[in-house]
């Protein structure tokens, strides 16, 4: 899995984890629903840290929390030139 694929799939496991719409992380976080949709659904595949910063406070929980997963333990995959 590729990084976006780690962030995208971690946004959807703390959705889940923590029973939160896109709605509710958007209006926690301060982030634009359209945002939060286009990082999800592929449109944005490359989401500012400050975005991902206001995205773990609209989930209550810190950048290193965040990356604090297998998800992004997994082996990078390597692109041929």
């Amino acid at each position: 899995m590729d990084t976006y694929g780690a962030v995208r799939a971690r946004i959807f496991e703390l959705c889940e984890e923590k029973k939160m719409a896109i709605y509710k992380l958007s209006v926690l976080s301060g982030v634009a629903p359209s945002t939060i949709k286009n990082i999800l659904y592929g449109k944005s595949r490359n989401p500012g840290i400050v975005t991902l910063k206001m995205v773990c406070d609209g989930f209550g929980i810190t950048l290193e929390e965040f990356f604090d997963s297998d998800l992004f333990r997994a082996e990078p995959e390597v692109k041929q030139a």
